[in-house]
């Protein structure tokens, strides 16, 4: 059963849809410290902060224009991701680059891009200025900080000309290998990926999605963000650094939050088994969980024997 009207043709018409019959439901929760300190975005919130974040793009880009994303994982990447989008202009996820550690992978993706703005944060912003000396690239950008944005801006919001066959957003590699090289995302693609999710996963409006995984790549961006929109449920995210520093912070999300669907790439079941002791899954409920995925990575079945093993205890099955 397909869940969204086929009158929905983009990203953009998907999101008016969710805040329009459903206003007050909760579609985002963040785990600030990847524990108890939540905040979170309704549908009808992340719709208005939307079109504020688009209505100041629309004031300095020309549609089509490419647009950096560059956010720690939280509310405020999401909003702006769906900024661009209700703006038609291309989004163009990127992590930040971490202290010490070579910029070349964004110089690359600003190069390949040819983008002329980038979307952050006033915190990051003043990270990076300090580095902007060493790195042209970035000095040239206009920068945007989404969260000096006044709210009320959504009403300057001028409906974009965008159709399933627009871009929505240039997903690059991670350049571990290689260098970095740019997928051209459309509406369509999504939606179709999506609806397909949707039915392989079993998910329903009584799903809740449980992700850790890092939102500028594809099972975090697709999986953890698009996916729950799609299917009109609720997701809890977490900061994938705060997974790596004490990985029972996972499990223990499903548990508080019952959730149904959560998974990541084949390390992190490895990285559970090795690193959460037996005391630390005493009061772990895990019953609710029903879909765990796995990919990205070589899949070994040993490590999901030992996980499945090791958590049958809190009702894993």
């Amino acid at each position: 059963m397909n869940i969204v009207d086929k009158k929905i043709k983009t990203l953009v018409d998907l999101l008016q849809n969710r805040a329009i019959e459903n206003p007050k439901q909760i579609a985002y929760t963040f785990l600030v410290d990847g524990e108890t300190d939540t905040i979170s975005l309704t549908y009808q919130q992340l719709e208005e902060r939307s079109r504020a974040i688009a209505a100041y793009l629309q004031s300095v880009c020309p549609p089509g224009e490419r647009a950096l994303l560059i956010y720690q994982p939280g509310l405020e990447y999401i909003s702006a991701f769906f900024g661009c989008l209700y703006a038609g202009i291309i989004a163009v996820p990127a992590y930040p680059p971490r202290p010490n550690r070579s910029l070349a992978r964004i110089q690359t993706i600003i190069r390949d891009t040819e983008a002329k703005v980038a979307l952050t944060t006033k915190s990051i912003i003043s990270t990076l200025e300090r580095r902007a000396s060493e790195t042209p690239e970035l000095n040239n950008l206009g920068w945007l900080a989404t969260d000096y944005i006044p709210d009320n801006f959504a009403e300057k919001w001028l409906e974009p000309n965008i159709n399933e066959n627009t871009l929505a957003f240039l997903q690059y590699t991670s350049g571990s290998t290689a260098t970095p090289k740019g997928v051209m995302i459309t509406h369509q693609n999504l939606l179709h990926n999506s609806s397909l999710i949707h039915q392989c996963f079993g998910h329903s409006v009584e799903s809740k999605g449980v992700i850790w995984l890092p939102p500028y790549h594809d099972m975090g961006l697709i999986g953890g963000i698009i996916q729950p929109l799609y299917g009109a449920f609720p997701v809890v995210l977490m900061s994938p650094l705060m997974f790596l520093q004490s990985p029972v912070r996972w499990l223990k999300a499903i548990s508080q939050h019952q959730g149904t669907t959560s998974g990541g790439p084949n390390f992190a079941y490895d990285l559970c088994v090795r690193k959460i002791k037996a005391e630390q899954i005493q009061n772990l409920d895990l019953s609710s969980w029903e879909v765990a995925f796995n990919g990205a990575e070589p899949i070994s079945a040993q490590v999901l024997e030992r996980f499945a093993k090791t958590f049958e205890v809190c009702g894993f099955r």
